[in-house]
């Protein structure tokens, strides 16, 4: 099976597990990036113009016409347009959570209706879409994210190993995410608190440095205001690490029977579940519920897609 892949970062952790894991089924692919823009760890579709988009069409065109693929799956709902508007492939348009969720969900939606399959992360996308879908999330890698000993990967990064610390593993910039609130958050539990309580924002390292930072965690903290499925909770949970977070994207499911970690909406709620978990750290029991995410299941998963929607035509 080939497959042409329309995405608006190519470099996005979650999309080259993708990728890869599709690629150990047997998939072959070829990446089309949207040109410029600033890119982010995650959609990377800041700082992009309508003419950016408009000059990846002939691009799209070309490669569609020319090579010899089975189908396009536009990754992100703003690769959507051009996807559908080559005339000879059949589409899959996989939507992340903003391109649904924010201000380009008209566009998501409109694409969705003409899409041969479309697929989202999360229970609360696929009702926001109210259409046809699969709902399959981001998948994690269990090899590389996996518990390891918290006093060895504080050393590692120079923490103070008595100290609390707290993971903020986004932009402080990125708005969606909510930097403020997590200082917030952390400054009330600090003074319930007899110990020195640290926030870590962790941004622009390596992905395959990351799980130190997660196991030097003693808690991941999540305050965005929307989200499709958080790639880090997932990653959390796969090392053991708490998380607190706010109740958005498929998190509540993700966390759902696992102990310590905590879902709320109000800064309240967030703040005691924070403090429950500093007061006396310990790990989760998280990795059993990623298992079902890995990204060999996500990628089984994905690959029934393309399958059904060959067949179908």
């Amino acid at each position: 099976m080939r497959v042409c892949n329309l995405v608006t970062n190519e470099r996005a952790r979650f999309f080259e597990q993708q990728v890869s894991g599709l690629a150990t089924r047997g998939v072959e692919e070829t990446t089309l990036a949207v040109p410029n823009g600033k890119h982010y760890d995650l959609e990377g579709t800041s700082e992009r113009t309508p003419r950016d988009y408009a000059r990846f069409y002939p691009q799209v065109l070309r490669e569609t016409l020319t090579g010899d693929y089975d189908l396009v799956h536009a990754n992100y709902g703003l690769t959507a347009p051009h996807a559908l508007a080559q005339p000879v492939r059949p589409v899959v348009v996989s939507l992340w959570g903003t391109d649904l969720m924010g201000e380009y969900g008209p566009v998501s939606r409109l694409c969705a209706r003409y899409a041969d399959a479309v697929v989202v992360m999360s229970d609360e996308m696929a009702a926001a879409l109210d259409g046809d879908c699969r709902v399959i999330p981001h998948g994690v890698d269990l090899d590389r994210f996996r518990p390891e000993p918290t006093a060895a990967a504080r050393d590692e990064l120079g923490w103070d190993r008595d100290a609390r610390h707290v993971l903020f593993p986004y932009p402080p910039d990125r708005g969606v995410k909510d930097h403020p609130r997590a200082e917030r958050v952390v400054s009330r539990a600090r003074e319930r608190l007899d110990v020195a309580v640290e926030l870590h924002t962790v941004t622009g390292v390596p992905h395959r440095e990351m799980p130190g930072y997660v196991n030097a965690a003693d808690c991941l903290l999540v305050t965005s205001k929307r989200e499709g499925s958080p790639n880090a909770v997932k990653e959390a949970l796969a090392c053991n690490c708490p998380v607190v977070s706010t109740d958005v994207g498929d998190v509540r499911t993700r966390l759902a029977g696992v102990e310590p970690s905590t879902v709320a909406d109000a800064d309240d709620g967030l703040v005691d579940g924070l403090v429950d978990v500093l007061r006396d750290p310990a790990r989760s029991n998280g990795r059993e519920a990623a298992r079902e995410i890995s990204v060999e299941r996500t990628s089984e998963r994905l690959h029934g897609v393309y399958r059904d929607v060959l067949a179908d035509r």
